[in-house]
């Protein structure tokens, strides 16, 4: 990829992987803690960007040899590096506030 722009999107390109990164630099979540953060995503979709997170070295898996099962999503150390272009799209939302009531009462 020549693009450093087009990396940089590639890792965030969809809706929700920001919003995963953004709650994860807080503390690591089971996968179904980050269900119910984002009960409108459907849980194959954030299963896959979770899996793409993960494949990208962005968020790490930690599986818990317990029964029944646990794992845990943690960010990465990579994944922090992520976080001021995040920090820097939530303050460019949290200016033009209006411009996002305008864009999404036309949808409703």
């Amino acid at each position: 990829m020549d693009c450093p722009l087009r990396l940089t999107m590639s890792l965030l390109s969809s809706k929700w992987k920001s919003c995963i990164l953004d709650e994860l630099r807080y503390k690591p979540l089971r996968p179904s803690e980050i269900h119910k953060v984002f009960s409108e995503a459907t849980p194959r979709v954030l299963d896959i960007q979770l899996k793409e997170l993960l494949e990208d070295g962005l968020v790490s898996k930690t599986v818990y040899p317990e029964l029944p099962p646990r794992s845990e999503y943690a960010i990465t150390d990579l994944g922090m590096t992520l976080i001021p272009i995040i920090d820097a799209m939530i303050d460019w939302g949290n200016r033009n506030t209006e411009l996002f009531e305008r864009k999404f009462k036309r949808q409703l």
